[in-house]
């Protein structure tokens, strides 16, 4: 079990399973006209998605600037999130 999280496969397996979320959820959204829409699915599992991303490459050891910029990136697509959500209220 260690092993899955040294060599990240662990968030690999977790980036997998958001996808599939993901993917249902639009799904749901075509299908009934409920939910989220597209664009804050997309936004909402970047914002996630990045963040898991940051901690794979901590995890498997990668320099410093790939975790900062995985980390950046969560930040500009959680404030892309806030930004759909806000504006819509």
């Amino acid at each position: 079990m260690a092993e899955w999280f040294v060599t990240g496969r662990v968030i690999d397996a977790i980036l997998v399973l958001m996808l599939i979320e993901g993917a249902l959820l639009y799904a749901l959204y075509r299908r009934t006209g409920r939910g989220l829409a597209p664009g804050t699915i997309v936004t909402t599992l970047a914002a996630g998605g990045f963040l898991l991303l940051a901690l794979r490459a901590a995890l498997t050891g990668a320099d410093w600037y790939w975790v900062s910029a995985w980390l950046l990136a969560g930040l500009l697509a959680h404030l892309a999130d806030l930004g759909q959500r806000l504006g819509r209220s």
